[in-house]
C-alpha cells in the first residue's frame, strides 16, 4: 500500500487489493493489564473447577477476587484462551460440521503396554505480557511426556510439532491415538498425518475431559509447578523452564500410580508390541 502513490489512490489500491479501507491507518491495540490479570485468573479457576459457566465466573471474580466483569467480557477473554466450560451435551453440537469426528475407543479397553495409546492435549498457558499454547504428546500407560510444543498461536501446526517429537523420541508410533474433538485434532492435516503413520483414531465425547483425564492431570501439575511460580516472561524463557520441567517429570518424579517409579523407567522397561517401529526414513514421511 502506497499512500502517496501518484496516481492511484487509496481507496482504489484497497480495492484492487481486496482490503478494507477502515484497516490501513489500524494500529493494533495493547491487550490490558487488567485482561492479563483476569485470563490468569480464569485459567486458575478452570483447573479447580472446570465446569463453571461465565455467569458463575462473574459471580466468583467479583466474591473472591473483588473483579467487577460482565459476562460478556468473560466469554470473550475465554474464546481468546481456547477456554470451554464442561458439560454434557448432544452429540449434534458439532463446531465444525466439515471436520470427521471419530469414536472414543478407550472405554473398557485394558491399556497394558507402552505405545499401545498416546494422548494429546493443547492449554493456556498465561504470561506478564501476553499468552501462549502449549500441547504435549502423552504415553498414557507410563504417562511418559513423549513430545510438546509451545506457540504464540493455537492452530494445528502446533500440534504437528508435538506429534513430530514425540515420534522422534519413541522412534515409533502408538496403536491408538486419543485426543479431544478440537478443530486442531478434527482437521486433514492432523488427521491425514495419523492415517498416514497407520495409527487408529480415537477422540473424546464431546464435553468428557475425563476420557483424557492423564494428560488434564499433567495441567494442573505443570501450571502449578512452573507456569504460576515462575511466570516466564518470554516465549524462550518459557521452553527453558518447560524443558527443565518435563526432564524432571518423566526422569526424576515418582508416581504412585504406577508404584513410584518414574515415566521414564515404566516407558524403557515395560514390554511394548512390536508393531509401529518406525525407521528414520518414515518417521520423517
Amino acid at each position: 500500500m502506497d499512500k502517496k502513490h501518484p496516481k492511484v489512490s487509496v481507496r482504489r489500491q484497497c480495492v484492487l487489493l481486496s482490503v478494507a479501507r477502515s484497516s490501513v491507518d489500524y494500529q493494533p491495540v495493547e491487550e490490558s493489564e487488567e485482561d492479563r490479570r483476569i485470563k490468569r485468573l480464569l485459567d486458575e479457576i478452570y483447573l479447580e473447577d472446570p465446569t463453571l459457566g461465565s455467569r458463575r465466573l462473574v459471580t466468583v471474580l467479583e466474591r473472591d477476587h473483588g473483579l467487577k466483569v460482565n459476562r460478556k467480557r468473560v466469554r470473550r477473554l475465554r474464546h481468546e484462551m481456547g477456554q470451554e466450560s464442561i458439560w454434557c451435551r448432544p452429540r449434534t453440537s458439532i463446531p465444525n460440521e466439515t471436520h470427521r469426528k471419530y469414536p472414543y475407543l478407550l472405554r473398557g479397553l485394558e491399556i497394558k503396554a507402552p505405545d499401545q495409546v498416546w494422548c494429546a492435549d493443547i492449554t493456556y498457558v498465561p504470561m506478564p505480557g501476553g499468552h501462549a499454547y502449549l500441547c504435549a504428546v502423552m504415553d498414557w500407560f507410563s504417562r511418559k511426556v513423549l513430545g510438546w510444543a509451545v506457540s504464540n498461536t493455537i492452530d494445528t501446526t502446533l500440534c504437528l510439532r508435538a506429534l513430530e517429537e514425540a515420534i522422534a523420541n519413541a522412534g515409533r508410533v502408538p496403536e491408538i491415538f486419543n485426543t479431544d474433538q478440537g478443530c486442531q485434532f478434527t482437521s486433514e492435516e492432523w488427521t491425514g498425518r495419523l492415517n498416514q503413520l497407520g495409527v487408529t483414531i480415537s477422540m473424546d465425547g464431546r464435553g468428557r475431559w475425563m476420557d483424557n483425564v492423564f494428560i488434564e492431570r499433567l495441567w494442573r501439575s505443570v501450571k502449578y509447578e512452573e507456569v504460576y511460580l515462575h511466570e516466564h516472561a518470554t516465549v524462550p524463557e518459557l521452553i527453558n523452564g518447560l524443558s527443565r520441567w518435563f526432564v524432571r517429570y518423566n526422569s526424576w518424579r515418582p508416581h504412585q500410580a504406577l508404584g513410584n517409579l518414574t515415566p521414564d523407567k515404566v516407558y524403557q522397561q515395560s514390554p511394548r508390541p512390536q508393531e509401529g517401529v518406525l525407521d528414520h526414513q518414515d518417521a520423517a514421511a
